[in-house]
C-alpha cells in the first residue's frame, strides 16, 4: 500500500478521529537529546501536541510492533509511523532508557505540577503522569 503522507510530513493512519501523525519527532535546539519539558512543548507547539484521547486512540486502534529502535505503529489503513525509543530525562539532567523506552508528551495537564504522557517499553504501551519539568520526546498531530 502506498504511504499517504501530506506536504507537511504527516501520515494518515486511517484512525476514526481523522488524526494525522507527524512522521518524525520534533527537535529541541536547546537540548542535546531533543527532549522538551512539558511547558516548553506547550509553548512551542500548543494544540499540535496530541491529547490524552489521541494517544488512547493510537494505542487502541493501531498495531504496535517492537523493533530494535522503538515501535512501528501501523494504523487500520496499513500506513505506519515509527516512534523511536529515545528514552527520557529527569530533573537532575540524567538521561535514561535510550533504546529501550520512549516517553512522549501529550497536551493534557494533570494539575499544576504534572502532565500526561505516552510511555512505552518493549513489553507494552500505556499513558501515565509525571512532573512537567522532566524531558520527553514530542510528536505532533493535526
Amino acid at each position: 500500500m502506498a504511504l499517504s503522507v501530506d506536504a507537511q510530513s504527516y501520515v494518515d493512519l486511517g484512525l476514526p478521529s481523522g488524526t494525522k501523525w507527524k512522521t518524525v519527532n520534533e527537535t529541541n535546539p536547546n537540548d542535546t537529546n531533543n527532549f522538551y519539558t512539558y511547558d516548553e512543548a506547550v509553548a512551542a507547539f500548543g494544540g499540535k501536541l496530541p491529547t490524552k484521547e489521541q494517544f488512547q486512540e493510537l494505542k487502541d486502534k493501531c498495531q504496535w510492533t517492537w523493533t530494535d529502535s522503538g515501535y512501528r505503529v501501523t494504523g487500520p489503513n496499513g500506513n505506519s509511523i515509527v516512534l523511536p525509543a529515545a528514552g527520557f530525562r529527569i530533573c537532575d539532567g540524567l538521561v535514561y532508557g535510550v533504546g529501550s523506552c520512549g516517553d512522549y508528551w501529550s497536551s493534557t495537564p494533570y494539575g499544576s505540577e504534572y502532565a500526561l504522557y505516552l510511555i512505552f517499553r518493549s513489553g507494552g504501551v500505556d499513558t501515565n503522569i509525571n512532573f512537567r519539568f522532566d524531558g520527553r520526546s514530542v510528536r505532533l498531530v493535526k
